[in-house]
């Protein structure tokens, strides 16, 4: 059963489906992928193109997960910069991880146009707003890397920024910003619910509300066993649960820290309004510790998000920081009723970067979006479906690496409260 406060503005396609469909028992598979957000199924979609047989094992429906509750902001690249990239990985890791974060967000438009995929979007970039002279600098840096690879990329000044945002409260105060026209916008929900229709028609088995309780490995066949009670085998087995991750595989959970991203939505907004609000329609993070990032819907919605509490939430006082942030972007809503509120988990790691695992032959998972997880896992799940079909492991962008769960893991909720406190108290002296 859903959580309360799990029901997003987004929307499914009219045409979407329930998913029931389970291999056969004693038909082996040659993947398993546990979990049916957007990486399970971009490698289920990929792996299956390849011929392999595959089969999706949802615990819950498709997109009630992180996958349809997140912002639909489709931001190419990764936390870090390509010379940082190049710096830590080496010249011939590094330039391939650089070309590959440059590639995700191509590789969900270029989906949803050549598969002619229901889902409202609007590619017309990201603005990386900042708010401070040290983040204007970070963002020249930052400009001058891509624009030297060919990116669509610029520098906004402060008069620029104030257009394309409509922001004029005290927290809309940008010194000036970053514009990435590689990026854009899309329905989360719609797409996740398209790329399994897409699967399904690839061949794809994919059955919902069919939580994996238990992975067994006899004799290089792994043996998958749900809470529902079916029994399957396979090949492979692909972990693609990222912030919802259990205890399937030992110590994996302890290797990220699952924060709440919670997100407002507006009325729609009356049209005088809504022209003077992001006229163009991009989508922009600001560059605060705890940052708000912020854009509108299909039907004319703000839509904003940013950092929520550890624990679930309540009661609609959870979101209040949030509906606060928005007024101080733009007084001009006070008047304007929030129609939606929802949370969503998003996976961290301790270096901010996803990580590939395979403890195993045939097993594989997964973690850390960071935030990204649409570009991200869409891209990725492409090269883990490459990786599958022909063993070859220069598919894969990111280098394996073993599991090493965070130190003193079991006090991250703690942690990561303290620490957001003192990032909020840190922003709120540099306004």
């Amino acid at each position: 059963m859903p959580l309360p406060f799990s029901d997003p503005i987004w929307q499914k396609p009219p045409a979407a489906s329930a998913f029931r469909s389970l291999f056969p028992g004693g038909q082996r598979a040659d993947v398993v992928i546990v979990g049916g957000g957007i990486l399970g199924l971009s490698t289920a979609l990929h792996a299956a193109r390849f011929g392999l047989a595959v089969q999706v094992l949802e615990a819950g429906e498709i997109g009630q997960g992180a996958s349809g509750l997140n912002g639909g902001q489709v931001i190419p690249g990764l936390k870090y910069d390509p010379e940082w990239l190049l710096e830590h990985f080496g010249s011939e890791r590094g330039e391939i991880l650089v070309n590959f974060a440059a590639s995700t967000a191509d590789a969900v438009f270029e989906l949803i146009r050549d598969e002619k995929l229901a889902v409202p979007f609007v590619r017309n970039g990201w603005i990386q707003a900042a708010h401070t002279e040290t983040a204007l600098k970070a963002a020249a840096n930052r400009d001058r890397q891509w624009r030297n690879r060919g990116a669509d990329v610029r520098l906004l000044s402060q008069t620029e920024i104030a257009a394309l945002t409509g922001a004029q409260g005290y927290l809309g105060g940008y010194l000036g910003g970053w514009l990435d026209r590689r990026a854009g916008v899309i329905d989360p929900l719609a797409y996740t619910s398209e790329l399994a229709r897409i699967a399904s028609a690839a061949g794809v088995k994919i059955a919902e509300h069919q939580k994996v309780i238990r992975l067994d490995n006899n004799a290089g066949i792994w043996r998958i066993s749900t809470e529902g009670g079916a029994e399957l085998q396979a090949k492979a087995v692909i972990l693609a649960t990222n912030a919802y991750t259990g205890d399937l595989l030992p110590g994996l959970a302890e290797t990220i820290v699952p924060l709440h991203s919670f997100q407002i939505a507006t009325a729609p907004l009356p049209s005088d309004l809504a022209a003077g609000i992001l006229p163009e329609g991009q989508a922009v993070s600001d560059s605060r510790r705890i940052l708000v990032y912020y854009r509108k819907s299909a039907d004319g919605r703000l839509v904003l998000g940013g950092r929520g509490r550890m624990a679930l939430p309540t009661s609609e006082s959870d979101w209040a920081h949030l509906e606060r942030a928005l007024l101080r972007l733009y007084p001009a809503l006070s008047g304007v009723a929030i129609e939606k509120r929802w949370f969503g988990r998003v996976a961290m790691t301790s270096d901010h970067l996803p990580h590939i695992h395979e403890p195993e032959q045939g097993l594989m998972a997964v973690v850390g979006c960071q935030g990204r997880g649409v570009g991200l896992m869409t891209a990725l799940g492409e090269r883990i479906a490459g990786y599958l079909a022909s063993g070859d492991a220069r598919q894969l962008p990111f280098p394996v690496s073993q599991i090493r769960p965070i130190p003193f893991h079991v006090f991250r909720q703690v942690g990561v409260a303290a620490t957001i406190a003192w990032y909020r108290m840190l922003d709120a002296f540099e306004r």
